[in-house]
């Protein structure tokens, strides 16, 4: 038999043609997924190299509390809350001021107390569970000493809350 000659390529017959034509398939496959991956890794090599140079160029942030603050703690507030009498909740808090900015520091703790309290007697057990309900609730308390305090009471601090 003559063999039929195709665009001047003629492929090998029986089964060494098929090996022959896998092999060069399998390194050409190899060869291209290397260079691919190559290229990949020098791009994110290139991006994390950049963040890298961006991150020392940043400046660290500015301190929160600087200057001359005062912090007063706040009498305990014990009461129970909105959904029963038998629940109870213990709240220990101070407050973050700048010095001198309070004409009567002990006037304001007094009326911020008095806030809380009433503000407390409106919760139910559902709306300060979990680390959301106690981060709503901090949210809370810092905007009513906020209006309280005319803005001059810079945060609340919860530093205990028990609810039995």
């Amino acid at each position: 038999m003559a063999r039929k000659k195709r665009l001047g390529f003629s492929a090998p017959e029986g089964r060494g043609g098929w090996f022959v034509t896998l092999a060069i398939l399998s390194i050409l496959a190899m060869s291209t997924g290397g260079l691919f991956g190559l290229y990949l890794v020098s791009t994110v090599e290139k991006a994390v190299d950049e963040k890298k140079k961006g991150e020392d160029i940043k400046k660290t942030p500015a301190p929160v509390y600087t200057g001359d603050l005062a912090l007063r703690a706040l009498p305990s507030v014990v009461t129970n809350l909105a959904n029963g009498d038998d629940i109870w909740i213990r709240l220990e808090s101070s407050i973050i001021f700048t010095n001198g900015a309070l004409q009567n520091p002990d006037v304001v703790v007094a009326e911020i107390r008095q806030d809380i309290l009433a503000y407390l007697r409106t919760l139910s057990v559902t709306q300060i569970q979990g680390a959301s309900g106690l981060q709503h609730l901090r949210e809370d308390l810092n905007e009513r000493v906020a209006l309280r305090s005319k803005g001059l009471v810079r945060e609340i601090v919860v530093e205990s809350l028990v609810v039995q």
